[in-house]
């Protein structure tokens, strides 16, 4: 053991390869397999692949244009999420600035056409969208206070489609469709479901105006089309369960639908001039993403908790694998519905192969909060495992998946409600002898180190340890660092600013409740973290330390997380060995190259 899971980190991974519109044998994906997540090109015609990208901390985001000319990726600094775009032919060469001029931001979406293309950008300042074309200065389309998004540019590159706050709830959306007129925009229709109720734009009708977008007016996630010209709309209601999204094929006649039920998801073709829909043969686990191939095929990129990722087609085949051995399966997860007082929670449960309940148990909490744990491959999950820890997962309220009224409950009571799920969990596992009372680690990173460093000093008797990492530790603090989408996000929940309502803030904030923090505990905090700012982290640990409350830190030279592997696995091995040190366990959990 132990080299077992360090295994699963190192094994090649591969992203679902998207494509160019007008050049389908030109992809793209991300891989691990130069020891950091960056972007490779793929031409199937010639079977060449090329590593794209080559950056100390990794890239993330990438696209091509709909020629297969020129592969455009996003170059941050530092990992900070904040920077510029910057384009490369798809066969190699000198990288270039893709909008000379433009300021570096963060990410607000991209639209690449033919003979222009458009970037979203997101600032202290607001969100702001940009035409570019070759030669010319980049030209502001629309600029507002309140954050937003691009979502797309129509084929015949006339119109283009945010998603927009300017009614103050970022959480909770309407949709724009902008008409370009040379260096400018002019609104052609909106459409808005009114407060608390989200639209998300995804996508126009391959050559038409007609515009795919996500809709929650029956409390949950629905495909609807609008036509912005005329104000016909079309919900499609395809009588499936769960949370649905959806994406065009590329002959426009048809939707390639998602459907997100309990913790896994199906695939699903609608004809929408037939209105037939037809279930696509996959294995029981998650669809990470799909994508709806010229050809008439089906890819998609699938895993379970037993079993690792991989790019399947609906033809029978794999698409593309990455070099080396595969990832070393692991343990199917359980189910289980713990009676909450908000409601039932939905549970993943995954237990050692070996030992007895009760077993030492790792609450993991994940991120978001508009997120959910789903049955899919984790090689964190599998770590603990192998080290003979049950480990549990709650979607507890504020998790995505489970209607729009439960991703919506935490408002006003932020951290707080979701902890009463958590709560609900961790003494349902401990009442039916699953968890040893004397072993209960709380666990999570982002949102969830947020929630575990909360639930540490609000709930100090339930927990033996907790490992938070890249938290938000100091609310007020937090929301003065962190990036401008993330306070719109922040005012949305609370109902206002900090300067507006402190004592909101102040009841939902960890450092609150440093005082109380019985168990050691573990931080890990990115340096150049734009979510979770590093200033606001020191301050809970300066905290700490006064207060002579036992804990660690590990700092690391990224931001919100690392893309490189071995980075990656220096995480899991410090959780890993701060928890069998502190319960009394072997270690069994250092990274290479560590004591």
């Amino acid at each position: 053991m132990g080299e077992r899971w360090q295994d699963r980190f190192r094994a090649g991974r591969i992203s679902l390869p998207s494509w160019a519109e007008k050049a389908p044998d030109h992809s793209l994906y991300r891989s691990n397999s130069s020891g950091t997540w960056e972007l490779y090109t793929w031409d199937r015609g010639t079977g060449e692949q090329r590593q794209a990208t080559k950056r100390h901390h990794g890239t993330e985001a990438g696209a091509l244009d709909p020629t297969g000319a020129w592969l455009w990726w996003f170059a941050d600094t530092d990992g900070d999420e904040f920077g510029v775009w910057r384009r490369q032919p798809f066969g190699g060469g000198p990288d270039e600035e893709a909008a000379p001029g433009l300021a570096p931001s963060y990410i607000g979406g991209l639209a690449l056409g033919t003979s222009c293309s458009l970037i979203g950008r997101s600032t202290d300042d607001g969100f702001s969208v940009h035409l570019v074309r070759p030669g010319t200065p980049p030209a502001v389309l629309y600029t507002h206070r309140e954050e937003g998004f691009l979502a797309d540019m129509s084929d015949d590159e006339a119109c283009f489609a945010i998603g927009h706050s300017e009614h103050g709830d970022s959480r909770h959306m309407a949709v724009r469709v902008y008409r370009i007129g040379g260096d400018t925009a002019e609104p052609v229709a909106e459409l808005w479901d009114g407060p608390g109720k989200d639209l998300t734009p995804v996508a126009f009708q391959p050559g038409g105006h007609r515009l795919l977008v996500l809709h929650e007016r029956r409390g949950r996630t629905e495909p609807l089309l609008w036509d912005p010209h005329t104000g016909e709309q079309h919900e499609i209601d395809l009588g499936l369960p769960g949370e649905l999204s959806a994406g065009w094929t590329p002959d426009g006649r048809s939707l390639l639908v998602s459907a997100d039920h309990r913790a896994r998801s199906t695939l699903h073709l609608h004809d929408l001039e037939t209105g037939r829909t037809e279930r696509l043969d996959t294995p029981p686990g998650v669809v990470a993403a799909a994508a709806a191939r010229p050809d008439g095929t089906v890819e998609y990129s699938w895993s379970s908790s037993e079993l690792p990722p991989v790019v399947r087609s609906t033809a029978g085949h794999v698409v593309l694998s990455p070099p080396g051995a595969a990832a070393p399966p692991s343990v199917p997860v359980i189910d289980a519905e713990v009676e909450g007082p908000g409601g039932p929670v939905h549970t993943l449960v995954s237990v050692p192969e070996g030992g007895e309940a009760p077993y030492p148990t790792v609450f993991l909490v994940h991120g978001g909060p508009q997120a959910q744990d789903f049955d899919s491959f984790s090689s964190d999950v599998a770590a603990w495992v192998d080290h003979g820890f049950a480990v549990v997962r709650a979607n507890y309220r504020g998790s995505t998946g489970y209607g729009s009224a439960w991703r919506d409950a935490l408002e006003r009571r932020v951290g707080l409600t979701e902890l009463e799920d958590v709560t609900a969990v961790r003494d349902w596992a401990v009442r039916t002898g699953l968890a040893d009372p004397d072993r209960l680690v709380l666990e999570g990173g982002s949102w969830g180190g947020y929630l575990t460093l909360l639930g540490l000093g609000t709930r100090p008797q339930d927990w033996t340890l907790g490992i938070a990492a890249v938290p938000i530790a100091d609310y007020t603090a937090a929301y003065a660092d962190e990036m401008e989408a993330l306070r719109a996000f922040d005012r949305s929940m609370f109902g206002g600013s900090p300067d507006e309502v402190p004592e909101l803030y102040a009841r939902s904030s960890p450092i609150s409740y440093v005082q109380d923090v019985a168990a050691p505990v573990l931080i890990l905090a990115g340096e150049n973290d734009p979510r979770c700012p590093i200033r606001q982290i020191d301050r809970y640990i300066d905290r700490l330390r006064e207060l002579g409350k036992p804990h660690e830190v590990y700092r690391f030279d990224a931001g919100h997380g690392s893309f490189v592997v071995e980075e990656r696995i220096r995480h899991m091995a410090a959780e890993l060995d701060f928890a069998l040190r502190n319960l009394g366990m072997a270690k069994e959990a250092h990274a290479p190259g560590t004591a």
